[in-house]
């Protein structure tokens, strides 16, 4: 599988591998996102692209779990927001097997094939609603269930791991929150979606809950043929659960390829910073420098050329003046003007 992350130079410089390649083929199609947020009034008005030109996508027959990954203030969770639909695109289109979801009349079987899983769990539900009461509300809103009968959340609770028995008239505050995320999830699994997008789904969970939830994504990947796109900061349960992963870098993708590939050897000067900054359970491998991060996001925002040029040891002056197209490189993308002539 391929993810494209062309911005418009590359797409001209590289027209001999269009996006859509065979009607209906993809299963999601990411194609040029872009989205600008307007602050204030007058003389006081400023824009941010928080998403700049992203492309991807999906195979329609192949599961996988593609991630989004990148330091807060990435845009990553605007992308989430734009393809389900929670904000509009500034430009660009997101296509579900084939239709413009912003076109398409179709909008409660998008609804049903795809499904979000958010970040707090206990943010989810009501504190003061019992949790069973969710799942039958669902159960009822895709499907004419008898009284008393809901096999969809006795079946979904049963994926992930729970039983109703064990939620049954149960509040929130009655639950660990790794078993309110495994709920979340099983609210979403009740219409049999094709796609999960899940937005940091394990960093309100302890440490000792995250890996049940993140081995539960394989468990779904190959059971129930759902792809998922896993957003999240964390690159070691990115490595550990993903196909695929994208670093995105304020608002934009700048290395894509197989989760191998990109953190075991990564080309992007910035995924090399990320991949450095994970800690090593090794004495002898410890850290010997401080790593660089910068406070001013908004500069890296508005600044011509690379994004990342103001923290990049190997930049040139073609990086503080032109923006760097994507440049294959042995099956990857990578938006870095070090591999022009690779």
């Amino acid at each position: 599988m391929r993810v494209h992350s062309h911005s418009s130079q590359s797409r001209n410089a590289q027209s001999s591998e269009p996006l859509v390649q065979k009607e209906h083929s993809k299963l999601l199609e990411v194609d040029n996102l872009t989205k600008v947020f307007t602050k204030g009034q007058g003389f006081a008005k400023s824009t941010i692209t928080a998403v700049n030109e992203v492309s991807f996508s999906l195979e329609l027959d192949r599961p996988e779990i593609f991630t989004l990954a990148g330091e807060s203030g990435s845009g990553k969770s605007t992308v989430a927001k734009l393809i389900l639909g929670f904000e509009e695109p500034s430009s660009g289109a997101v296509r579900f097997r084939g239709e413009d979801i912003a076109r398409t009349r179709g909008k409660a079987k998008f609804m049903k094939d795809v499904q979000p899983v958010f970040q707090n769990p206990f943010e989810t539900f009501n504190p003061l609603k019992r949790i069973d009461t969710y799942l039958y509300e669902t159960e009822r809103n895709f499907r004419m269930s008898k009284a008393g009968e809901y096999p969809l959340v006795e079946r979904s609770l049963e994926l992930v791991g729970l039983s109703l028995t064990e939620i049954k008239d149960k509040y929130p505050s009655e639950m660990s929150g790794g078993q309110l995320q495994r709920v979340s999830i099983a609210r979403a699994l009740i219409p049999n979606p094709s796609l999960l997008i899940m937005d940091e789904p394990v960093s309100m969970i302890d440490a000792s809950l995250r890996m049940s939830v993140i081995n539960l994504f394989k468990e779904l990947k190959r059971q129930q043929g759902v792809s998922i796109i896993y957003i999240t900061h964390d690159l070691a349960t990115a490595y550990y659960v993903s196909d695929r992963i994208a670093i995105m870098l304020r608002g934009q993708i700048v290395e894509t390829g197989s989760v191998e590939e990109v953190l075991d050897s990564p080309l992007h000067p910035y995924t090399q910073l990320l991949r450095a900054s994970v800690p090593v359970p090794d004495p002898a491998n410890k850290w010997q420098k401080d790593i660089p991060l910068s406070d001013i996001e908004i500069r890296e925002y508005s600044r011509k050329g690379c994004k990342f040029a103001g923290r990049c040891s190997k930049a040139e002056d073609i990086c503080n003046e032109c923006e760097p197209p994507d440049y294959r490189v042995n099956g990857r993308y990578v938006k870095c003007h070090l591999y022009k002539t690779a």
